[in-house]
């Protein structure tokens, strides 16, 4: 792994400024499979693909539907906004044209709650297949560094906690955490729907909460996925000056209406995540 690190600097010598040497070995193996195979890197792909399903295992084994009742008043907020995920997305919806999400309510919502999402570094992804689990890779490898780590991917398979892991165990945010946290946000969450119409959506609001969840709980670093596309994603607010790197994974020809109608306008969508200044990884 330092092997692979010490090369990461040279070829990258901006990344190495965000991670020790030890973690770009370890990332690097992800986004430069070829090489790896030169050098052992450790941790190794397949123990953190069977690291995070165990894990995963261990948290849906002590799932429980009476815990989950504690959030019956979240879900029921959140449950009465536009969610897209299940209604469909508009045809350019996800495009950066007058066709796409307005990203000034993202904003104004931020600005609203105190801009929390300038209060921690982020990592961004986007791309068509492998950004969830690339995620969640680069998230235990941050954390097995010691880092506390907040990520934030989407969708989820039994409950919306899924969504927001917190810390350096990983785990989804507990129930009595968030439902505290939206109690704490509920007026101001309020008022930004009425300021917006009514036109502030699921995505939009659940996002907001993890940005302000991530800069209550004081993460070192948040790894972000991106929803839909990328230049026009609700989670597409954080600055410049608080990313510390921009990942694209695989394009692939997926929510073709909604990204443009061809490849080419898919991969402008995602590359909207990227940042003057700021480092970019693409695989």
């Amino acid at each position: 792994m330092k092997i692979l690190g010490a090369f990461y600097r040279f070829s990258h010598p901006i990344q190495t400024k965000i991670f020790p040497v030890s973690i770009l070995g370890a990332f690097y193996r992800f986004s430069h499979p070829i090489q790896t195979k030169i050098f052992p890197v450790y941790p190794s792909v397949r123990f953190l693909n069977h690291f995070y399903n165990s894990r995963q295992a261990l948290f849906m084994s002590t799932f429980t539907e009476e815990a989950e009742e504690e959030l019956e008043e979240f879900m029921d907020f959140i449950d009465n906004l536009k969610n897209y995920e299940k209604a469909g997305v508009p045809k350019g919806a996800g495009t950066d044209s007058d066709d796409g999400f307005d990203l000034g309510r993202m904003r104004r919502l931020l600005q609203l709650l105190g801009n929390p999402h300038f209060k921690f570094k982020s990592i961004h992804i986007a791309g068509t297949k492998g950004k969830g689990s690339t995620a969640a890779f680069l998230s235990s490898i941050l954390r097995a560094q010691g880092y506390s780590v907040g990520c934030y991917t989407s969708p989820h398979i039994r409950t919306i906690r899924e969504r927001i892991t917190l810390g350096v165990s990983g785990d989804p945010v507990p129930v009595k955490t968030l439902n505290r946290h939206f109690q704490s946000l509920r007026m101001v969450l309020e008022r930004a729907i009425e300021l917006e119409n009514g036109c502030l959506s699921h995505f939009e609001v659940l996002t907001a909460v993890a940005f302000s969840l991530f800069a209550q709980e004081s993460v070192d670093i948040a790894v972000i996925e991106a929803g839909l596309g990328g230049a026009r994603d609700a989670t597409n607010v954080i600055p410049s000056s608080t990313l510390a790197a921009a990942i694209i994974t695989t394009i692939g020809e997926e929510h073709l209406a909604a990204l443009g109608g061809s490849l080419e306008s898919i991969a402008v969508a995602k590359s909207g995540i990227i940042k003057d200044a700021c480092p970019v990884s693409w695989f």
